[in-house]
Parts: structure tokens; sequence; C-alpha cells
């Protein structure tokens, strides 16, 4: 069929209400959002941000409400949609944006494409990778993977990508999301390290979308966590302080979940797999730990100093 592609989208939208299929990559993918609120009668309050790309560039999607459990588990990053009959909206000013892994791609951040169930419903394909032909010109997943030798070095909020073998992971504990309000953050602790450096990565991980991986998080399992933020120098050691917390786009991966993933072709991950397969997994295990409460950053050691 006669498609279109997101440069030609953001010249011609506000002169068109039909438009042709679009054909993109999904690159990034945000947490699952709830919005229901007890006074607003909505079946399904559900909203999920996504930055596709094809040949042109990258721009939001959003999937909207029932779509929302129908499609978030399928639409992965590295999937290949093919859209039809979606909605084209002035974007919403508000949103996290995740860091590109390619710094040149262009961003279309005036609109966003919205995926609804109704006017118009929108129709999406799921393409299998084996189907995606070159011609089409879609980018690839491109990550911005770090070794914890290079970490220090970072400036604080800098966006990237980790793998390492999980040595120690805390019990799950949570936080007010504000103050006097009754929802929570659900996180938890975990140390992971690449050999490359005596400290590990320190990894503040909260929940995402992903449950089931997030409750999987043990020792010796190789973890994945991409889109994550350097948080530097809370104290006037920091070297002691520097960690990596979770954003809105982040997604963590576990042993048994890596199979397929776009981020196994990367050079680091590659160099990483190789350096577990020259170490010994019984003088790794007796350096491992589960559970317990983890203060961080540590308080001093003296109330003077404190």
């Amino acid at each position: 069929s006669k498609l279109t592609n997101l440069g030609h989208l953001e010249m011609t939208w506000r002169s068109r209400v039909h438009f042709h299929p679009l054909l993109v990559r999904i690159l990034h993918k945000s947490r699952l959002r709830y919005y229901g609120k007890p006074e607003k009668k909505m079946d399904m309050p559900y909203q999920a941000y996504f930055e596709v790309a094809d040949g042109s560039g990258m721009m939001s999607m959003v999937l909207w409400n029932s779509l929302c459990p129908e499609w978030y588990h399928s639409m992965k990053v590295g999937t290949v949609l093919l859209l039809a009959k979606y909605a084209i909206k002035t974007s919403y000013p508000f949103k996290t944006h995740p860091t590109p892994g390619d710094s040149q791609m262009k961003r279309f951040a005036t609109i966003e494409i919205s995926l609804n169930v109704r006017d118009p419903p929108t129709e999406i394909s799921i393409i299998p990778e084996e189907m995606v032909k070159p011609e089409w010109g879609l980018p690839e997943v491109k990550y911005r993977f770090i070794t914890r030798s290079e970490l220090d070095d970072l400036p604080h909020n800098h966006s990237c990508d980790v793998i390492g073998l999980v040595t120690f992971v805390g019990r799950a504990e949570r936080a007010r999301k504000r103050e006097h309000s009754e929802d929570f953050w659900l996180y938890r602790w975990a140390h992971a390290i690449d050999g490359t450096s005596d400290q590990p990565f320190i990894l503040e991980l909260f929940a995402t979308s992903q449950p089931d991986v997030f409750e999987r998080i043990h020792p010796m399992t190789y973890l994945v966590c991409t889109q994550m933020r350097v948080i530097q120098g809370l104290t006037e050691n920091p070297s002691r302080t520097v960690y990596l917390t979770t954003s809105n786009e982040s997604q963590i991966f576990i042993t048994g979940w890596h199979k397929g993933q776009p981020y196994t072709k990367d050079a680091k991950v590659k160099n990483f797999i190789q350096w577990m397969k020259s170490q010994s997994e019984a003088d790794q295990i007796k350096k491992t730990v589960i559970g317990g409460y983890y203060p961080f950053p540590r308080p001093p050691d003296s109330f003077l100093k404190y």
C-alpha cells in the first residue's frame, strides 16, 4: 500500500484528516501509566509512550486505554509496526524523553502519533523481524553501554545502558510518591560487576512494567538495564556515592530474557560475555549476598560528621 513517513507527516499533518499507513521501528518504550481517578468512570485508564523511527527520523507514539492491555507486551524495543487509521496530535509538552542511542537521528518533537480504539479505530500490525526488508530503511536499535571503569567520569544525569553479573540484590522497599500520598514507588537496590573495576555498579531499580523480571533479580544472573540515569556526588566523597537509577523509559532484562534482544549484538555486551567465560562460578557465588536493609548513600561513621 502507499506509505508515508514521519518527516512527511510533520510537514503535512495540519492539512489532512486521513493519513497513509506508517512503517516504523520501536526504539524506546516507557512504563505503563495508570491515570484513573475515582470520580471519572473510565474502563481502562492506561497510557504508554513509545519512541518510533523510520528513515526520516524519530517521533513519539502514544498507546491509549484498552489498546494497552492488548498490545503493550507485544510492542518490544526493536519491534517493527505497520500502523493505519491513526491520529496525529500536538505533543504533550511535559513528557520525559529518552536519550537516543544514535545522536544524529532527527527528532520530530512538535507532534505525536495517537493510537486509539475508536475515533479512528487504529489498525496495528506487527511485522516479524525475518520479513523486514533492508530497502525499507528502518534504523537499527542503538545503545549507549558503559563499563564500570567509565562510570565515575560521567556527569550527573547522563543516560546510559549497563550489563553486569548481579552480586547483591536487596529486598523490595517502598517510597511515597509525594508526601501524605497513598501512592508508593516500589524499588530495590542491586550490585552488578563487569570485571572492569573493583567497584560494582550500584543500581536503584524501580519497578517498571516488567513485574516478572523485577521479582526475579537474583545473584549470579546477567542483568541488563537500559536508559539508566547517573546520580553523582551526593556527599563530600563523590567517588563513594555514584549510582544509577531507572528512568521512565528503562527496561530491565535478566538471564532467560536476553534471547533475541537487539543489545546482544553490542560490542560491550560481547566483551562482558567473554569476561564471564573466564570466571569461576564457584568463586563468584561466595561473594554474593541477597536481602537485608541497604541504607544508601551510607551515613557518615560519626555523629560529628553527620
